[in-house]
C-alpha cells in the first residue's frame, strides 16, 4: 500500500512540476504574445497547492511505513 501511494503521489508531483514549468514559459514571454497572466498565476498556485498535497501523501506513507517497522522490529 505504502509503495503504491508513494508511486502515486510521485506521479502528481511530475505532473504539478510540469505544469509550473509550462506557466512560468508563458509568464516569461508575456508581452510578446497574448498571456493571460491572471490565469497563469492561478495555475502556478494551483501547480504549487498540487505538490504539497502530494508531499504530505509521501510523508504520511513514510510515517505509515515507519510505523510498521517498528512495529515488527
Amino acid at each position: 500500500m505504502a509503495i503504491s501511494s508513494i508511486s502515486i503521489a510521485s506521479t502528481g508531483m511530475q505532473r504539478a512540476s510540469h505544469q509550473l514549468e509550462v506557466s512560468a514559459g508563458r509568464i516569461a514571454r508575456f508581452g510578446s504574445e497574448d498571456v493571460d497572466m491572471t490565469s497563469e498565476m492561478v495555475n502556478v498556485l494551483n501547480a504549487k497547492t498540487d505538490f504539497k498535497a502530494n508531499a504530505k501523501v509521501v510523508e504520511a506513507a513514510r510515517d505509515m511505513s515507519k510505523a510498521l517497522l517498528d512495529i515488527l522490529v
